[in-house]
Formats: structure tokens, sequence, C-alpha cells
């Protein structure tokens, strides 16, 4: 058995020196590519390569196997298990190299090598860098000269400025390379001295630095026979409403990049895991209004059926948000809908709607769904602020479509610009499907020539009751009791419930009509 000390070495003049970053590792691959071993093992406190950051995403799970092309990919953009040095003795002489870790032993781990089994993933991993800068350059002068993008890296080599990452328009118009922040200055300075003729006759554009950015990227071999990954990226991006400043992909087609804000690294990482890894499951990540007798039913259902959901549908709802008139919570990981009341109870935090709705944004999660359980105006008033930011709105406050025609279209219009859903199916009807059936019938061509119905539960309830002998009052109170009514019973008793869902189905139905049409 051979003990050696690792990340210690000698220089070309014999002095003693270090391997830097992940010496020891390389030390081992070193000896171990020149002992002809048959495996490198490199002992770290991880269960191996992980899907994702682990810190990031939670959902992230350790890969059985890699490629020395995929590891490579992955250890270059942020992934610090091992690093890129590491893999190229062991690549040279095809000897695979394992991920162990020392609090786990008896973990498989990862096995990085020549060839892997087939796997019906298209990508194998998410990584991603934080805190990049990007340059823009652009201009007329650009296209069409040979020698320009030459030029340009050549002068950033000799000032050993290193490009993370380049990306070209096809008309030659314009070119964008990140860099690290504390290299974006000295990059724009020499390159408005290297091409000072050409921004002085106005064929370049003046040099644009954009900071607090971040690289994420996807990759894995399998890429490059599955039709549909960019697709599938970027509408899990677009979907949360995270916007790509440039893209990047090389010809291998192992990898595809893009730029980002920084604000939306953690939100993109856990979209794009939730899009690619469908052996798991979505999760919904849900802001709930009002903890009435709506609201308590929806936790209650939640809670029974969570299992069905995460098994027949692929989802998991996670409620990260609650408040009623008095006050409010938030948790990222969740809130537990075993004792959800008695957390509410606890906290120290009194309502207020506008700040529930700000920190809903600023928390910035992926797949967010704002709940409306109310049948207050108050909420209707930030719809298309939420809808605007990305976020889906789930309401069985019938104010909402039941108000001006302008306003019933302007949610619409703002969820279909957005790739958001505004879904209220039981403003009418309630646990019934009328309003998806009447959808999918005008979708498909139909006119509605007539509605017929009962809308009114409350009132059917009262006059089935009331007999002669019988109270108004009482009836009116044990409809209440049993939950047929609107929160205040006037709606129902002055046709007001009645006339918001006739107006609504009205308007499902393709009728542009007013509270004031219907009688």
């Amino acid at each position: 058995v051979l003990f050696v000390t690792g990340f210690i070495a000698s220089n070309d003049a014999g002095q003693i020196t270090t391997l830097g970053r992940g010496g020891s590792d390389y030390t081992a691959a070193i000896f171990g590519a020149a002992l002809n071993a048959q495996e490198i093992q490199i002992w770290t406190d991880v269960n191996g390569m992980m899907t994702a950051d682990p810190r990031m995403v939670k959902k992230a799970f350790p890969l059985e196997e890699l490629t020395y092309t995929e590891a490579m990919e992955l250890s270059y953009f942020g992934a610090k298990v091992i690093y890129p040095p590491t893999m190229i003795p062991a690549f040279l002489k095809k000897i695979p190299i394992v991920i162990k870790n020392t609090f786990e032993p008896s973990f498989a781990g990862t096995v990085i090598q020549h060839d892997c089994k087939a796997s019906n993933l298209a990508i194998k991993g998410i990584s991603s860098i934080n805190n990049i800068s990007i340059l823009n350059l652009q201009g007329s002068g650009m296209v069409g000269k040979s020698g320009f993008s030459g030029r340009l890296f050549s002068l950033l080599a000799r000032e050993q400025i290193n490009v993370i990452l380049i990306t070209q328009s096809s008309s030659e118009h314009s070119i964008t390379f990140a860099v690290q922040p504390d290299s974006a200055n000295k990059a724009k300075a020499l390159i408005e001295q290297e091409f000072e003729l050409e921004l002085l006759a106005n064929k370049l554009d003046a040099v644009v630095i954009e900071e607090n950015l971040a690289i994420l990227a996807v990759v894995g071999e399998n890429m490059k026979q599955t039709p549909g990954v960019s697709g599938k990226l970027f509408h899990a991006l677009g979907r949360n409403g995270v916007n790509v400043r440039a893209i990047a992909q090389g010809s291998s087609e192992y990898n595809i990049s893009v730029i980002i804000s920084e604000y939306d690294l953690a939100k993109a990482l856990n979209a794009v895991h939730d899009a690619f890894f469908v052996d798991l499951y979505k999760t919904l990540h849900a802001f709930c209004l009002g903890t009435g007798n709506i609201g308590k039913t929806l936790f209650r259902q939640l809670n029974a059926h969570t299992e069905f959901l995460r098994k027949e549908n692929g989802i998991q709802v996670k409620i990260v948000g609650i408040s009623n008139t008095r006050k409010m919570i938030f948790n990222a990981d969740g809130i537990s809908l075993d004792d959800w009341q008695d957390k509410l109870e606890a906290s120290n935090e009194p309502a207020n709607l506008r700040e529930f709705i700000s920190t809903m944004k600023s928390m910035n999660l992926p797949n967010c769904v704002f709940i409306d359980n109310t049948a207050s105006p108050k909420p209707i008033e930030y719809y298309e602020e939420v809808l605007n930011s990305t976020i889906s709105v789930v309401t069985c406050n019938k104010i909402g479509n039941s108000g001006t025609y302008e306003q019933y279209k302007t949610f619409r219009d703002a969820a279909r610009n957005h790739g958001v859903d505004f879904f209220y199916e039981t403003n009418v009807g309630a646990g019934l499907p009328i309003i998806r059936t009447l959808k999918d019938l005008m979708n498909s061509g139909d006119r509605v020539q007539r509605i017929e119905a009962i809308l009114s539960g409350t009132i059917s309830f009262i006059f089935n009751q009331f007999k002669g002998d019988a109270n108004f009052h009482d009836v009116v109170k044990t409809a209440q009791e049993k939950g047929y009514t609107e929160p205040d019973p006037r709606d129902d008793l002055r046709g007001t419930d009645v006339m918001r869902k006739i107006l609504i189905l009205a308007r499902d139905a393709g009728h542009t009509l007013e509270a004031a049409d219907v009688d």
C-alpha cells in the first residue's frame, strides 16, 4: 500500500509549492493514473455528484454515474464536489473515479467513467455560477468584419481576463461575454482603448456592463438525442417569470447555459429541476388568504390528499403563506397543515394585505400560486399585480369576475400575457366543474343558447325549510351555520350572489355584459 501526501508538489525550479484548490484530489488522480489503478476514490462530505446544489434545491439527489464529459461540464459550472483537473489523468487512462461520502461509507456514491449505461434522463444535472457580470458589444461596424472577435478575445487573453461564456448573434451585430465582476471594468477600459476609432466613428455602440447576474447550465450527453430539451428549459424559466439575458450552447449539445438575474437563481434552479426530473414531483408554493370555512376546508382537503396528489398527479402543494384579518405567517419550507392554526395564532406579524403581497413577491419561489379564500373586495385590487408578477391566482371570490367587464378582461389578459393561470371554478357551482365545462364547449366552437340553473343553494334551502310555523331568521341562521350562505347572508337574500353568478356565466359564454344588464 502506498501512502502519499497530497496537495504538496514542486515547481520547475525544484521549489516546494502547493497544487491549489482541489490539490489533494488531483494528487490522487495523478498517482492513480501512474499506477494504472483499477479505480480512483475521492472521499468527501456528500453522497456524490448531485442533480443540483442541495443547498438551493432541496429535491436534489445523488447521481449514480456520469461520464467524464458530464462531470467536467458540471464541475466547471459550479459543482464543487470535484474539480476539472482531477479528472484529466483518469480520463486519459480511462480509470473510473468514485465519489464517496466519509460520513456514510456504505453509500454507493457516484461513478465517473468513460461510458455510462443507458438512461432515460434528458439531462444529468443543473449547475450554476453566482455573481458574474456581462459586457455587451454591438454596432454596425461588427457586421461582416473579419478579425473583430480575434482582436477582442486576444486583447482579453493578453491581459489575463478569463471569459466564462460567449454568445454572438448570427447577424454578427452583437457579442456578449461573461467575466468575473472584478474584471468587468478593466475589460471595458481595454475594449474602449482597443476600439477607440470604431467608437468615435459610431461603428460601435458604447460598451455596456450588466452586473448581479448568474449562469445556469443544464448538462447531459442525452441532450444530443432528445428533442425538446431547450423548449422544456425555457418554458420552465418563462413560466416562472425568469428573464434570460443570454444563451449559449456548444456544438456537442452537452450543455445549454443561460444568463439570468442572480436574484432569480434559486427560483430558476428549482423550476428547471422540477421540469426535468419528472420521477419526482412538481412543487406548488401556495399563499392563502382567508381562514374561514372555505380556507379551513381547503387546508383539510390538501392535508388528507397529500400522498394522492403526489403519486397520481405528480404535484406537491406546499402552503408557504397564510393570512386572515388579524395575523399572517410565512415559511418558505412549508407550513404544516396539522397545526397551522396554532402557528398562525402564535404569530407576531399583524395582517397587512399590502405586506402579504409584497412578501409573496419578494420570496420569489417557483410555481407560485395566490389563493383568495375570501369574499372581500380588497384582494381583488391586487389580482392584476399578482398575475403580472407571474404568480397564478386561484379564487372563490366572485367579486373580481362580477365587477366591470374591463376588470374581468384585464385579469384574463394579464394571465395570458405572463403564462400563468387564473382559476375561479368555485365562483359558480361550488365543487362542480361548471366553468370548465362551459369553457370546453366554447373552445370547441359551440355557442351557448340558454343556461337553466338554480343559482342559489341558500335560497333553495331557506324556502324548502321555511314553513308556516318556522321563524325566517332561524332558518337563515341555520343555513349560515351549515355553510350554505355567503359570509354576508344579505348577499343571498337580496339577489346579489345570483346576479354575480349570472354575470360570470354570461361573460364566459362570450357576452360583454355589465352588472346593470342583469335583471
